[in-house]
């Protein structure tokens, strides 16, 4: 539990961390795509959710139809679920670029960048790394959310496919924003999922919070770059001493 907690902690500390001085002009270019690009997911989710949603329950067969009331709502929090994450996916492409400079400040602001993160050649290739980065952990996730996707129209199983859906999303968004100051230590991504995996209660609260923060308005908006400078703190209170 106290590794939960501590996850929550991270995340939370994060936000405190994107205003302090040196770090917000890195921070701002993340939250201004994060929120061109959540208003343009909210926009096509408005217009396409209970088409979806309909087409959904469909499934259940006549007899079943009471369930419908019962399985509205549950529908209804995991399409948000899915729509957040995906969202997460598309919104850290985007702003890749930005956000691995914006886990170097946090780290120096910190007082802990070592000589691997120091100087401007680094950090470029950094960037260019952190894109590609990027790409490999969108094919990790596609991998591994297409078959959880099934889940959906399994009766009876659908209505823990919502559950299984967050901690699955609680896991995919840790390893989102721990990429950026690891992928600056130049740790590669199956480095980075050992380095989880060790700790994976702790990443597991730091995912769950995030996925939180996503759901509440307002927020939301404040996420991404508070995910990174949170990630940034647990990488180094959590994992660099074993890197």
């Amino acid at each position: 539990m106290s590794s939960l907690l501590k996850g929550f902690y991270f995340f939370s500390s994060g936000i405190g961390l994107m205003f302090k001085p040196g770090i917000f002009r890195y921070a701002m270019w993340p939250l201004i795509i994060n929120i061109i690009i959540f208003t343009l997911f909210g926009v096509i989710a408005y217009y396409q959710f209970e088409v979806l949603l309909e087409w959904m329950l469909s499934y259940l067969p006549g007899w079943l139809d009471w369930l419908r009331y019962i399985l509205w709502p549950i529908f209804a929090l995991a399409l948000a679920l899915i729509f957040f994450f995906t969202f997460a996916l598309v919104a850290g492409l985007v702003a890749a670029p930005f956000n691995a400079p914006l886990a170097h400040a946090v780290e120096q602001r910190l007082g802990k960048v070592s000589a691997a993160t120091g100087g401007s050649a680094p950090l470029i290739r950094s960037v260019l790394q952190s894109v590609l980065s990027e790409l490999r952990k969108m094919l990790y996730i596609l991998l591994r959310a297409l078959p959880l996707l099934l889940l959906f129209v399994i009766p009876f199983v659908n209505i823990a496919a919502p559950f299984i859906w967050f901690v699955f999303g609680a896991w995919m968004l840790t390893m989102e924003y721990a990429d950026y100051p690891m992928g600056n230590h130049e740790l590669d991504f199956k480095s980075q999922l050992g380095f989880l995996k060790q700790r994976r209660v702790l990443s597991l609260g730091f995912g769950a919070s995030v996925a939180l923060a996503l759901l509440v308005p307002v927020l939301n908006l404040l996420v991404m770059p508070a995910a990174v400078a949170g990630a940034t703190k647990m990488w180094v209170e959590e994992f660099s001493a074993s890197s």
